[in-house]
């Protein structure tokens, strides 16, 4: 690989081709004194480096990589997604068992007590993209609670709630499983921090388990959990494009149907 028109390049453009982080998580970490340049650490944005430059996170010197890798992995309830932490032994890349795997990073985020779909990738522009607010890449979540679901609070959930920040928190929609009730099929696109939970455990409810079956158009499918495997091509240009498998809803619209379902039940 020719990599002379390619300098000089961002650090964090570098460290994100690298399968360090996204560009914005490499930000962080340069901001967080990690990251350092010919043995001299680095905490401005906008440094640029040459190819013979020699870059190291947490002491550890990274190269460019020749491949690139799009993985899902089912990760198991008890592991973290994030490559390092000092309180935690159970790394969801760890699963991923190929050579390469010490280049990859997740994908936004799952939480520990959540399980289901996560991407990895070393491609920092393709997490880039998938993380960017204007692609509004839709995750889907089955959710099981403690309590039958009450409709009101579903169209609470519609209108966003507001928690702990100035911002609310919301679901873009919700399809309910047959003969359950119980049980919740939620979907997302802006996935702040433990969203579901806070949503839910705001109306009272105590989640029970939740797990996380789509990512666009990416389907947790068959996957075991713990199980791993390489993106499609056509999954790949679909997340890219915006491509999501479900069929986009008005949220009035299901409110209304929902509200008509209740009076006939009442």
């Amino acid at each position: 690989m020719n990599n002379d028109s390619m300098f000089p390049m961002r650090l964090q453009a570098f460290m994100a081709k690298c399968g360090v982080a996204s560009r914005r998580g490499s930000e962080e970490l340069i901001a967080q004194g990690r990251v350092m340049v010919n043995n001299k650490t680095v905490r401005e944005m906008g440094v640029k480096i040459e190819e013979s430059d020699i870059v190291q996170v947490d002491g550890e010197t990274i190269e460019l990589s020749g491949k690139l890798y799009y993985i899902a992995l089912n990760k198991p309830k008890g592991y973290v997604c994030t490559n390092y932490d000092p309180n935690e032994d159970k790394y969801a890349r760890d699963l991923i068992a190929m050579r390469d795997n010490n280049l990859l990073f997740n994908v936004g985020r799952l939480d520990k007590e959540s399980n289901g779909l996560i991407l990895f990738t070393n491609d920092g522009e393709f997490a880039n993209a998938m993380m960017h607010p204007r692609y509004e890449v839709e995750k889907e979540y089955l959710v099981k609670l403690n309590r039958p679901i009450e409709f009101d609070d579903l169209n609470k959930a519609l209108d966003g709630i507001y928690i702990d920040l100035p911002t609310p928190y919301k679901i873009r929609r919700y399809d309910l499983v047959p003969r359950t009730k119980t049980y919740i099929k939620v979907t997302l696109t802006e996935g702040k921090n433990r969203e579901i939970r806070k949503i839910f455990n705001y109306l009272d409810y105590d989640v029970k388990s939740l797990t996380r079956i789509r990512i666009g158009c990416v389907e947790l499918g068959d996957l075991e959990v713990g199980e791993w495997r390489n993106l499609k091509k056509e999954e790949i240009d679909g997340l890219l494009s915006g491509k999501n498998n479900s069929k986009e809803v008005n949220p009035k619209k299901t409110r209304r149907v929902v509200a008509i379902k209740k009076r006939k039940e009442d």
